[in-house]
C-alpha cells in the first residue's frame, strides 16, 4: 500500500510539473513551424504596411524569448490535451494535478487570470473554475500534457454550421464568410482550424484539435481554402496585404448520414501550443 501511495504522489507531482512547463513553453516560445511560416510570409509580402506588421510580430517573438515573458498579453484560457497510455489509470487525481499545474503556472509564469463565471463574471484568479481548464483525454503510447492557449479575440469569431449532405460544396463559402466577418478582430494573419463531420459538439472539438497540427504543410484541400482566404485582402492586423491567413488545417470525423456539421475555429497568428511528456516513477 505504501508503494502504491508513493507512486500516486510521484505521478501527481510529475503531471503538475509537466502542466506548468507546458503552459510556460506555450505562451513564451512560438512553435518552430509557426515561426517559419511567419518568416516566409514576411519575405514574400508585397504590401509595405503588411510587411511592417509582420516584422513587428517577429520582433515581438524575439523580445518574448529574450526576456522569458509571454509573447501576448492575452495568455488565453488553458485548453489541455491529456494523452494517456493504457498503463496509466485515468483518475480524478490526474485532473486535480493538471488543475494544480494551471494554478501554479498562473502565478509563476505569470498567466493573465482570464477565467470567470459566465454570468456573475467573478474571476477565479487562477484560471480554474467549472469546466476550466478544458481537459480533453486522448489515448496514446506515453503520458503527455499538451497546452493550447486560446485567446478570446479569435475564439469569439469562431462559427459552426449544421449543413446538409447536399451542401458539401458550401463548405468553402461558409469558411470564407466566417473569416471575412471576423475581419481584424482575431489579430490576423490567422490560422484556421476546420472540423468536418461528427456531431454539433464533435465538429467544434475537431476544429480546435486541428490547430495542434503543424502548419508548415497543407494538403491540396487545405491549400485551396488558404488561397481563397488570402484573396480577401484583410492582411496582418486588418491593415491590408497578401497574408490574411497563414494556414488552414482540417480534421474530419464520421457523421450521421443526414448531417454535415462544419466548424471553424479561428486562431490568431500566435498559434501557441506545447507538449511535455510526463516522466514519473
Amino acid at each position: 500500500m505504501q508503494r502504491t501511495e508513493a507512486a500516486s504522489l510521484s505521478l501527481y507531482a510529475a503531471v503538475t510539473e509537466a502542466t506548468v512547463t507546458a503552459c510556460r513553453e506555450a505562451v513564451i516560445h512560438l512553435p518552430a513551424d509557426v515561426r517559419r511560416v511567419l518568416e516566409e510570409a514576411h519575405a514574400r509580402e508585397s504590401n509595405p504596411v503588411a510587411q511592417g506588421e509582420l516584422a513587428n510580430i517577429l520582433a515581438d517573438l524575439a523580445c518574448a524569448e529574450e526576456h522569458l515573458v509571454p509573447l501576448c498579453q492575452d495568455t488565453g484560457v488553458p485548453v489541455i490535451y491529456l494523452t494517456i497510455p493504457p498503463t496509466v489509470p485515468l483518475t480524478e487525481e490526474l485532473y486535480d494535478a493538471i488543475r494544480a499545474g494551471v494554478r501554479r503556472a498562473t502565478a509563476e509564469v505569470p498567466l493573465r487570470p482570464n477565467v470567470v463565471d459566465p454570468l456573475t463574471r467573478a474571476n477565479s484568479g487562477d484560471n480554474t473554475g467549472e469546466g476550466m481548464p478544458a481537459i480533453h483525454v486522448r489515448p496514446g503510447d506515453s503520458l503527455s500534457i499538451t497546452v493550447l492557449p486560446k485567446g478570446a479575440g479569435a475564439e469569439n469569431t469562431s462559427q459552426i454550421a449544421m449543413l446538409l449532405p447536399s451542401q458539401k460544396d458550401k463548405i468553402e463559402e461558409f469558411v470564407v464568410k466566417t473569416v471575412l466577418a471576423a475581419g481584424s478582430r482575431p489579430c490576423p494573419p490567422l490560422v484556421i482550424g476546420i472540423g468536418i463531420g461528427g456531431t454539433f459538439d464533435g465538429a467544434a472539438a475537431l476544429a480546435k484539435e486541428a490547430l495542434l497540427q503543424p502548419i508548415d504543410r497543407m494538403d491540396p484541400f487545405e491549400q485551396h481554402l488558404c488561397d481563397s482566404l488570402n484573396t480577401l485582402g484583410i492582411g496582418p492586423m486588418g491593415l491590408g496585404g497578401d497574408t490574411s491567413v497563414l494556414a488552414v488545417k482540417v480534421k474530419k470525423g464520421a457523421c450521421h448520414t443526414a448531417s454535415l456539421p462544419v466548424a471553424v475555429n479561428v486562431q490568431c497568428w500566435a498559434n501557441r501550443r506545447a507538449t511535455v511528456v510526463v516522466e514519473a516513477d
